[in-house]
C-alpha cells in the first residue's frame, strides 16, 4: 500500500515537447517573440529559395543537344524557340547568346557572361536574410530584464539577477536551436546555388562551342 502510494505521489515525467513549451515560456514573451519571428520569417525565405531552386534545375545534357540539334536543322530560331519552351536560368542565358548570335560569337558569349551574372542573382536574392537571421537569434540573450529588477530595488540580489540571467541563458540556447535549423537550411540552399551555377558556367562554354562550330 505504501508502494502504491509512493508511486502516485512521485511527479509525472514531463515530455520533451512540452519541457520546450515551459522552457519557451519562462523565457518572456518580449525576447521570445523575436527569436520565433527570426525562425519563422527565415523558414520562410528558406522554404520559398528552396522551390525557386528546385524550379530553376535543368537538365543541362537534355538541353544542349536540343539546341545543338534544333540549331542544325532549323538555325537560330529553332534554337532559340527549344530554349523559350525550357524554364530555368540555363536556358534563358542560352536565349540570351543565340539571340546575340547573328553579331558574332564574341557578342553572344558577352551576352552569356553578363545575363549569367544577372541569373545569379536570382539565385541568391534574399539568401542573405537567412545569414542575418543565423546570426541574430543567438544574440538576444541580453540580462535587460536583470538590471530593471537591480534598478527598481536598489539592490543587488542573487534572487533578482538570477532571474534575469535564467531569462537570457533561455533565450540564448533558443536562439542557438533557430540559428541550427536555419543553418541546415541554408548549407542545403547555398550548395544547391553553386550547383546550378556549375551547370550554369559548363553549359554557357558549351553553348560557345556549338556556336563557333556552327559558324564553320
Amino acid at each position: 500500500m505504501q508502494d502504491v502510494q509512493t508511486v502516485a505521489e512521485q511527479p509525472q515525467a514531463v515530455g520533451f515537447t512540452q519541457e520546450l513549451k515551459n522552457r519557451f515560456i519562462e523565457g518572456g514573451p518580449g525576447f521570445m517573440g523575436i527569436v520565433l519571428a527570426c525562425l519563422i520569417l527565415g523558414l520562410a525565405i528558406a522554404i520559398e529559395r528552396i522551390i525557386y531552386l528546385n524550379f530553376a534545375t535543368t537538365n543541362t545534357e537534355k538541353l544542349t543537344s536540343d539546341v545543338e540539334s534544333a540549331l542544325k536543322s532549323g538555325g537560330v530560331n529553332a534554337a532559340k524557340e527549344v530554349c523559350k519552351n525550357t524554364p530555368g536560368p540555363v536556358a534563358s542565358i542560352f536565349y540570351q547568346g543565340l539571340d546575340r548570335a547573328g553579331e558574332g560569337v564574341e557578342s553572344a558569349e558577352k551576352a552569356v557572361v553578363a545575363y549569367g551574372g544577372v541569373q545569379m542573382g536570382q539565385l541568391e536574392k534574399n539568401v542573405s536574410w537567412i545569414s542575418l537571421f543565423i546570426a541574430l537569434a543567438p544574440m538576444l540573450g541580453f540580462m535587460i530584464q536583470a538590471f530593471d529588477k537591480i534598478q527598481a530595488a536598489g539592490d543587488m540580489q542573487p534572487s533578482l539577477v538570477a532571474g534575469g540571467i535564467k531569462v537570457a541563458l533561455l533565450t540564448t540556447v533558443f536562439g542557438l536551436i533557430v540559428a541550427i535549423i536555419l543553418q541546415i537550411f541554408y548549407n542545403y540552399i547555398v550548395s544547391k546555388i553553386d550547383s546550378i551555377v556549375n551547370d550554369m558556367e559548363d553549359a554557357s562554354i558549351t553553348l560557345i562551342d556549338i556556336l563557333v562550330s556552327h559558324k564553320k
